[in-house]
């Protein structure tokens, strides 16, 4: 029994018999594939984190711009009116008023109705 295992060990190449380099593989090995901070799990967080950057400067742009409509809707009147007829389709009595919608507005307002 013990002479086949020196057998088996003596047919695998001089590269595979040095001790450094199988420490290295079983190294690599461990920190790309089984280590719980492996590099796989890395690049995914990694990942995570960029998009998670461009939405949070996404959403500090859509604030600043929220702050400077309300800013303008407190203090200027017409402003006040200008929104309420843009956003909420509100009139004076004598008006009609005309909707134009691109087809993928309308296909949204549609999935939203039904």
């Amino acid at each position: 029994m013990g002479r086949i295992k020196l057998n088996f060990i003596d047919k695998l190449p001089p590269v595979l018999r040095n001790k450094y380099l199988l420490t290295l593989i079983i190294f690599i090995i461990w920190i790309v594939l089984l280590d719980s901070n492996n590099l796989i799990a890395r690049y995914r967080e990694m990942k995570t984190l960029k998009k998670l950057k461009s939405d949070k400067e996404y959403f500090t742009k859509r604030i600043e711009e929220d702050k400077r409509k309300l800013y303008e809707l407190k203090t200027d009147n017409r402003n006040l009116e200008k929104f309420a007829r843009e956003q909420y389709r509100m009139k004076k009595p004598d008006e009609d008023l005309y909707i134009i919608m691109s087809p993928r507005e309308e296909r949204k307002i549609n999935r939203r109705n039904n």
